[in-house]
């Protein structure tokens, strides 16, 4: 119960504070707006925040393609995954209806968006499935490579956080205008769910996002688990 507690604190804040920091700095203006670099900043130090948090709890995966791809590299078990993958839905489902709520009570309402992924025409860059696809593999086993690698006995631990959370802000910065970011299906499926009735297309559309970051970290963590990616014994 410890570890689910805490995957679902530490999905719920990402979702919260990352996708807050789209749909509610991210349309203000004047001195109250953010661009794309203070939303990539926000998810990044989410991350950073729930790493030094609950990441001695759980290792703070809060994202079943990182739980996914230490499961392939062989550092976790398959219930633990199972359960952290619950944990993890729930959480960004959890944080996407608080942030419902929060954005109910604006006098001048607003348009239902919750920071939902996506592609296409009409969706930021509008750029098509294909581009979409590729750049959530891409960014998603990139991710897990250093998540793989900073996790390692090997490495400076101290960092991890911040090494982490630095690499999904630029991941942000990259890939916002491409498909919002995901590397995450929970991240996705959350505020798709509770989104639902301003924008249906994106429930339609969580496939890419849960199958293209699998695969991307799948590939991470068999990598891994060949020993192509492990340092050399001391």
């Amino acid at each position: 119960m410890k570890k689910f507690t805490a995957e679902f604190i530490g999905t719920f804040t990402l979702v919260f504070f990352g996708c807050g920091a789209a749909v509610i700095a991210g349309m203000g203006t004047g001195p109250t707006a953010i661009d794309v670099l203070g939303i990539a900043f926000a998810f990044g130090l989410a991350i950073v925040a729930m790493a030094y948090g609950i990441g001695p709890v759980s290792g703070c995966h809060v994202n079943p393609a990182v739980s996914f791809g230490v499961l392939l590299a062989g550092r976790m078990s398959t219930s633990d995954f199972i359960a952290y993958v619950i944990a993890q839905i729930l959480g960004a489902i959890a944080g996407a209806a608080v942030l419902y709520l929060t954005l109910s009570g604006k006098a001048s309402g607003w348009n239902g968006g919750l920071g939902q992924n996506g592609w296409g025409a009409g969706y930021l860059g509008q750029y098509n499935v294909t581009s979409a696809f590729l750049f959530e593999t891409v960014a998603t086993f990139l991710f897990l490579v250093c998540i793989l690698g900073i996790t390692h006995g090997k490495a400076p631990v101290h960092f991890a956080g911040l090494a982490i959370g630095l690499t999904l802000t630029a991941i942000h910065v990259v890939g916002i205008n491409v498909t919002g970011v995901s590397v995450n299906p929970a991240r996705s499926i959350g505020p798709a769910l509770l989104g639902y009735g301003s924008d249906p297309a994106a429930v339609g559309k969580l496939w890419l996002f849960i199958v293209a970051p699998l695969i991307g970290a799948g590939a991470a963590g068999l990598l891994f688990k060949s020993g192509l990616l492990e340092p050399d014994p001391s």
